[in-house]
């Protein structure tokens, strides 16, 4: 049985690292544990919110030893007038491969990005602007500003089958 760790409990992580994972192996476990980014709560460029990615992994892959770690970390970056939202995966296996990711991005809404600009973190800020509690555990900004029709899961469900790429073509890489 493979054995996959995700350096998070959030359901939204465990779950997309766990949904694309299904698609590609069988006979496997997917656990969440509890890890630091080591990088600021609300990472603010794609350099520091792939290294909270990067971290997260390596540091269920010393603690636990998986067949694979998982890091999963959203962060946001300036361009021009607008913010957007995203998150990196970063994937190890015990073969020393590591594979990355991300997911798409979109523009984060001028009232949310006030808060988050004001020092919140994304999910806090959404919560204040929804009048909603624990989003970031659900479907995220991303859910709110498509009407449902794609939520957190589902994004970081991207840069997981794309932080997989290597392992799936090793020949290639």
């Amino acid at each position: 049985m493979l054995k996959v760790v995700v350096g998070s409990r959030n359901p939204v992580k465990v779950n997309s690292v766990r949904n694309v994972f299904l698609k590609f192996f069988q006979d496997l476990e997917v656990v969440g544990e509890d890890v630091g980014s080591k990088v600021s709560v609300q990472p603010r460029t794609e350099e520091e919110t792939m290294e909270g990615a990067r971290s997260r992994a390596d540091q269920v892959f010393e603690r636990f030893r998986p067949d694979f770690s998982v890091g999963v970390e959203g962060g946001v970056q300036r361009i021009g007038d607008n913010i957007f939202s995203f998150a990196w995966v970063c994937i190890k296996s015990r073969e020393g491969l590591v594979g990355l990711g991300r997911t798409a991005s979109f523009p984060v809404p001028r009232k949310v990005m006030e808060l988050v600009e004001g020092g919140l973190e994304m999910g806090e800020a959404n919560d204040l602007v929804f009048k909603v509690e624990g989003s970031k555990q659900r479907g995220g900004l991303i859910g709110h500003l498509s009407k449902g029709k794609l939520d957190r899961t589902g994004l970081n469900e991207q840069g997981v089958v794309c932080a997989l790429l290597p392992f799936l073509n090793k020949e290639l890489y």
